[in-house]
């Protein structure tokens, strides 16, 4: 394997005396979903800081589409989500994380509904739609195909009567302070005050998933994992980096930002055809297009190498027209943008990089292997989606566990503040660097190597790998990694840059290390599943190698 140059601790030098210093009692990285759900868990009497480096309109959970995975239709049972969610992970689910999560649902879901989101309804009851890897029709939607603005209209409308709750905007975290192997806090910068040093007591990483990684991506251009860049800096474990999920259903249009075509619209009956009108699915799988989601992305891409096509279609045409743009309206109203009509023409998609599954370690509280650090969402591995995600589970998680995480922070510093605990006031010894490289940005061209890693990680580390194809991009990565980690640049295109690299080396070696076909993670070299292999890949900083850590 190449050898590794680990990067510094911290992105930029610092010290205590010459930045501003902000006391809160529980710090929270993220305002999607999780991040917000953790605030709306914390105890009143303690003050609460949100810091996002966008706005509440731009987090991850603001593009969800689908819906909510939950049992609430009587002829469903919580034993067949789960059988559900245990199929799609291939065998890397935790059993009990999975049976608690789905029992979870319905009153995550009821509570979404107190707090006034508008689920569609049939009827008089909640529409339920299905999914690939679903065996029943159980996901509670919003607006046809836009759940995600809908659930964070009501909960961002929930966290902003907090009168406990400060937010934060348009301000990124450099890197998470620790002292003596605990999380104090963190160090962020905006335009306006540039570096400020945020002590907390408590704190909760809910920084969202790393799709930008990829060229072809339906995140958001925040996805960019610096979370999970953040954590492994600070010395927590992360685990599973080599499971990031691609979503079959990629609008693919010349000079078109890559959105998502919901699952939903498969679920109604949309086949995919290839270039010649020719449906594929049923030849890969009986279950045709509602298999789960890792089995149809490589089926496309089998099919587009075989047809030498850049994509495949999606076709509706022989749905109910006003059916369909009824259900699906924001999809529609993107297609017809580019002339296309979502009920009568073919859609032409690929996949694209869509969830990253493995990430931060926790446990079932949102803990962290760094005391004083919690996490939760798409930046965590929490043992519930294995080794492939069952569609909607992941806004799913993102209540729980930020619920979860919430309470178990807010009770730890709580009991702080009671007991009179006084240590996250006393700001540690920062560890300095030299000073900042004044002519980094001027030497190096930070979009082109951007752009030239998300090219590299989609031909090397996408959907179809092999051996010697991860070498080579193992080697090149290493190579960005010695000249731009060292770099102390002064704004977030150089610091989110240093932390894609840092993710991405994470993911190529962990797809080296694991050789065999597991869910997301299709080696074309080592095409099947191995029983050595039904165990967690961890890493720490520090460690040369990874640690096989088997299943609870």
């Amino acid at each position: 394997m190449t050898q590794v140059f680990e990067g510094p601790r911290y992105l930029v030098g610092f010290g205590p005396k010459r930045v501003p210093h902000c006391f809160t009692d529980v710090l929270i990285l993220g305002g999607g979903l999780a991040g917000l759900r953790a605030a709306l868990a914390i105890d009143r009497r303690l003050s609460v800081t949100v810091v996002t480096k966008d706005d509440l309109q731009s987090s991850s959970s603001q593009w969800a589409q689908g819906g909510i995975a939950g049992v609430v239709d009587p002829e469903d049972r919580f034993d067949h989500h789960v059988a559900d969610t245990l199929a799609a992970g291939c065998g890397l689910c935790h059993d009990a994380v999975v049976d608690a999560v789905v029992r979870e649902a319905p009153d995550r879901i009821a509570e979404l509904i107190a707090w006034g989101t508008r689920f569609d309804e049939q009827d008089g009851a909640l529409a339920l739609g299905r999914e690939g890897g679903h065996s029943h029709h159980r996901i509670v939607h919003a607006l046809g195909d836009a759940t995600g603005r809908e659930v964070m209209r009501a909960v961002i409308e929930q966290a902003t009567k907090l009168d406990n709750l400060s937010l934060w905007p348009d301000t990124f975290t450099i890197d998470l302070i620790t002292h003596e192997g605990v999380c104090r806090g963190a160090l962020v910068w905006n335009p306006q005050h540039g570096k400020t040093l945020v002590w907390a007591r408590r704190t909760i990483l809910a920084t969202g998933g790393a799709g930008q990684i990829y060229r072809e991506s339906t995140n958001p251009p925040g996805a960019s994992g610096d979370g999970i860049a953040l954590a492994w800096r600070a010395g927590a474990e992360v685990r599973d980096m080599e499971f990031m999920q691609f979503h079959p259903t990629v609008l693919y249009i010349a000079g078109g930002s890559r959105s998502l075509i919901t699952e939903a619209v498969r679920g109604a009956g949309a086949h995919l055809v290839d270039k010649d009108g020719k449906r594929f699915m049923p030849e890969f799988d009986p279950r045709a297009e509602l298999a789960p989601r890792d089995v149809v992305s490589r089926a496309i891409t089998e099919v587009m190498h075989r047809t030498h096509h850049a994509s495949v279609y999606l076709d509706l045409s022989h749905l109910d027209a006003a059916t369909v743009r009824e259900r699906f309206p924001g999809m529609a109203a993107i297609c017809g943008t580019f002339g296309l009509d979502l009920a009568r023409d073919r859609i032409p998609v690929r996949p694209g990089a869509h969830y990253m599954i493995g990430g931060v370690t926790v446990d079932a509280d949102g803990r962290t292997t760094v005391p004083g650090l919690f996490a939760a969402g798409e930046v965590t591995s929490s043992g519930l989606h294995g080794a492939n995600r069952l569609a909607s589970n992941s806004l799913l998680e993102g209540l729980v566990y930020g619920a979860r995480a919430g309470e178990a922070a807010g009770g730890e510093a709580l009991t702080s503040c009671l007991h009179g605990d006084d240590e996250f006031l006393v700001p540690p010894i920062a560890q300095p660097r030299m000073p900042a490289d004044a002519g980094a940005d001027a030497l190096l061209d930070l979009a082109d190597i951007r752009n030239s890693l998300r090219s590299l990680m989609w031909r090397h580390v996408g959907v179809e790998r092999t051996g010697s194809s991860l070498a080579e991009a193992l080697a090149t990565v290493e190579g960005w990694c010695r000249y731009v980690l060292p770099h102390q640049f002064a704004d977030p295109q150089g610091w989110q840059l240093q932390n894609m690299l840092e993710v991405a080396r994470l993911m190529i070696r962990s797809a080296v290390r694991r050789v065999e076909t597991r869910g997301v993670h299709f080696r074309a070299d080592h095409p099947e599943a191995l029983e050595a292999w039904r165990t967690h890949i961890t890493w720490l900083r520090g460690d040369p190698d990874p640690r096989l850590a088997p299943l609870p």
